[in-house]
């Protein structure tokens, strides 16, 4: 296997502005310099870096600077996340237009995979047909990614519609997109990570790793909360999947490379055994 890290400890994550007013430029966005992220996690070991799909943005105009800083770095471009609605029929057009927009760039940048978040959650409540939408939605995703090489994938993530192991179990067989399980956002969910891993080994397309405490709820560096890595790692290599891991951290008080670094040295040891 192959370890990777997430650029979003660099920064956090927020939504480009401009996307209040237009939902084809609404892109997430780590503000942090890429290029300081790219050196730190490079610097540690890593091998590859997943971004933002509104980072690469910013290097739209400019693609050989990106390219010369992973390049130095030693370090691909693994992965690019985004996410959506994806549940109002109105502005799922513009969603889509964006999303091929992500996945446009990610190729032009040496990605393998395309990772995707979202389906919102209603004021009035979640309706059966939000799932449906939602299912058909990624199939859209899966066929965009699917024209530019890239490996579609979806993670299940707080604040959506499939944060529990039974949303999930809801939109699995509504698409056929492939799964990216989050071990943290799974088990804040309410989940088991291992159990649910060994529910879908053949989706498997993208793992991201991450540490989780429930009480003060915190996302962690690996081997510093309370998920059990050893029966997740486990889980994952009885599923049959064996290249990239990439760990995450969402925020981190301290310095990311040194988070990056402590996830790393954990990971390693596992993996050794």
């Amino acid at each position: 296997m192959k370890l990777g890290y997430c650029s979003i400890t660099w920064g956090g994550v927020v939504g480009h502005p401009q996307g209040v007013t237009s939902v084809k430029d609404l892109f997430y966005m780590t503000h942090g310099s890429m290029q300081q992220a790219v050196q730190d996690i490079a610097s540690v070991g890593y091998q590859g870096v997943e971004m933002f799909d509104g980072n690469l943005e910013e290097y739209a105009g400019k693609p050989e600077e990106l390219k010369e800083i992973l390049d130095t770095a030693g370090v691909e471009l693994t992965s690019v996340y985004t996410g959506a609605n994806f549940i109002y029929a109105d502005i799922l057009p513009d969603e889509l237009h964006r999303i091929h927009r992500a996945a446009e760039l990610a190729a032009g940048f040496g990605a393998e995979r395309l990772v995707v978040g979202g389906g919102a959650r209603r004021a009035a409540g979640t309706t059966d047909e939000d799932y449906q939408r939602l299912g058909e939605a990624l199939d859209s995703v899966t066929d965009i990614a699917e024209s530019f090489g890239l490996s579609a994938s979806y993670h299940p993530h707080l604040s959506t519609i499939v944060e529990s192991p039974e949303e999930l179990d809801r939109l699995m067989p509504l698409t056929r997109i492939g799964f990216c399980p989050d071990t943290a956002h799974l088990a804040a969910g309410g989940a088991d990570p291992a159990a649910v891993i060994r529910k879908y080994p053949d989706r498997i397309r993208h793992v991201h790793l991450k540490d989780f405490q429930k009480d003060p709820f915190n996302f962690l560096p690996l081997g510093q909360g309370e998920l059990d890595f050893p029966d997740i790692i486990a889980a994952i290599r009885e599923s049959g999947y064996d290249t990239w891991l990439m760990v995450e951290l969402d925020n981190y008080d301290g310095d990311p490379r040194e988070a990056a670094a402590l996830s790393k040295k954990y990971l390693e040891k596992l993996l050794s055994h």
